[in-house]
């Protein structure tokens, strides 16, 4: 049981605080008498109740050290084998990845998009939009992550996660 006051990930809600948990009173929920989370999403607006035993998807966000780990494991994880699918294949790889919820497969997801786009670039092609769409919203959702997890703006992420990347190359 998640605690008040707790960043989580609520499916694809994104992260949301936990601001009560109880029976909602003054809400139609009210009458089965179970126990909700009331979760606020940070980046959007209104509330959300969640029962406590939701099947919907749910984690706690990455703590400090935990986005740290990752931020120096990115050199290591590897693009995902996406040459010669068609974008029906591909749409459906890449949102395998944002539907895992996990850092790691977005992680590949925007390496994965960002070194096929830089390929495509040296032969003269473009990336289909849909890639481009795929890798931004994999993107934010990291940087919002590691900007709650690392105490930092959300707009100083990913100069942040540059900065280290050329560190650890030397």
């Amino acid at each position: 049981m998640y605690q008040k006051g707790e960043y989580v990930i609520y499916g694809n809600n994104g992260i949301c605080r936990i601001e009560e948990i109880g029976v909602p009173v003054g809400t139609p929920m009210a009458r089965s008498g179970k126990d909700y989370y009331r979760l606020v999403p940070v980046f959007g607006s209104g509330s959300i109740y969640a029962p406590l035993d939701t099947k919907v998807f749910m984690r706690p966000i990455l703590t400090k050290v935990q986005a740290e780990a990752l931020i120096e494991q990115i050199p290591q994880i590897p693009e995902a084998d996406v040459e010669g699918k068609d974008i029906r294949a591909l749409s459906e790889q890449y949102k395998g990845c944002l539907d895992s919820h996990r850092c790691e497969e977005l992680v590949k997801l925007v390496k994965t998009v960002y070194q096929k786009e830089k390929r495509m670039m040296e032969s003269g092609k473009k990336l289909a939009k849909t890639e481009q769409d795929f890798a931004k919203q994999a993107k934010e959702l990291l940087h919002r992550e590691f900007s709650l997890a690392l105490e930092m703006p959300c707009e100083e992420v990913e100069g942040y996660i540059l900065e280290k990347m050329e560190a650890l190359a030397q």
